[in-house]
């Protein structure tokens, strides 16, 4: 992907299909997903008070972000299909040294705001 200035970012969506997008530093991972059209609900708005914008990332990536907080480690318990590497979208901000980030929605996602 050409990145003109962005920050690239490849999300797999829960059939396995390719989806790219780009941010700036400081967009969340949330709002970039929702803006791409993947099924990352995010009914906290951020707050860390559900678990609705869970996704997997990509196990190359994983030690390349922030550490978790014992509060999202807490909201992660209850987030379906969670894996060793998942994390809240809405506490991953991008970052330059995040450029080419590949994360997955997890296939048991579902976006009530589509319903």
């Amino acid at each position: 992907m050409t990145n003109t200035g962005g920050i690239a970012v490849t999300f797999v969506d829960p059939r396995g299909n390719a989806v790219e997008a780009s941010g700036e530093t400081g967009d969340s991972l949330l709002r970039v997903g929702q803006a791409a059209g993947l099924p990352l609900e995010g009914t906290c708005e951020g707050q860390m008070a559900c678990s609705t914008c869970h996704v997997i990332v990509a196990a190359e990536w994983f030690d390349k972000l922030t550490e978790a907080s014992e509060e999202e480690e807490d909201m992660l318990d209850f987030a379906a299909g969670a894996r060793r590497t998942s994390r809240l979208s809405c506490q991953i901000d991008l970052t330059p040294e995040l450029d080419g980030l590949t994360v997955s929605v997890p296939p048991e996602s579902n976006d009530a705001r589509k319903m």
